[in-house]
């Protein structure tokens, strides 16, 4: 009889993944505080991916962020469970996501397009971004068990696991808002000083 050996790096190879939240458990999840919060996480932070985009070229993810603001903001109205602080960082960082394909393709489309640069449709945009949304909800639908579940343990996701460390540790207590607010706070500090002194980089580019 042949002797066959497993590779380690193979899916029998690795222990079976127990999710955090166990499947005996039915903790409240798609809450309507969960689904407001994240609607407003995602309009703040895809206005300040759509503003950051088009002034400096790049944006930053909102998984982590929105995932420790969720904690901090769902602790002063009656607490959370882990699941409802994950819809609302998925909410919130899913219109970040579709501002930052907004802002990286639609700019393109104006300028290249044959009524010019002033030709801009709300409308359109909207649709265009709505549809976008969609698609991605539809397609990772079929991708989840192909990329995710059978893929546990091969594929890293380092900043998915980052936020899942985050929300565990939020669901275990802990002070993680401050550092994010305090963030907040220099961010906003900075940006009234400089709108104040006009100390802007298009300021500074006109004063050299």
């Amino acid at each position: 009889m042949a002797h066959t050996s497993t590779p380690p790096g193979s899916p029998a190879s690795r222990p079976a993944f127990q999710p955090y939240v166990p499947a005996s458990q039915s903790p409240a999840e798609f809450t309507i505080k969960a689904i407001i919060l994240g609607a407003l996480f995602g309009l703040l932070f895809g206005a300040s991916t759509v503003y950051l985009g088009l002034r400096a070229g790049l944006t930053v993810s909102a998984s982590i962020p929105i995932a420790v603001l969720a904690i901090s903001v769902l602790k002063r109205f009656g607490g959370s469970t882990i699941l409802e602080n994950n819809i609302v960082q998925t909410i919130g960082s899913a219109g970040e996501s579709v501002a930052a394909g907004v802002v990286f393709t639609i700019p393109a489309l104006i300028f290249f397009g044959q009524r010019g640069q002033d030709y801009f449709n709300y409308f359109q945009i909207t649709m265009l971004a709505f549809a976008g949304g969609i698609l991605g909800v539809l397609m990772m639908v079929p991708l989840r068990r192909a990329l995710i579940v059978k893929e546990h343990g091969t594929l890293p996701y380092p900043e998915g696991t980052a936020c899942a460390d985050v929300l565990v540790a939020g669901e275990r207590g802990g002070a993680l808002a401050k550092t994010v607010f305090m963030g907040v706070g220099v961010g906003a500090l900075w940006k009234a000083i400089s709108w104040i002194v006009q100390l802007t980089p298009t300021a500074i580019g006109r004063s050299m």
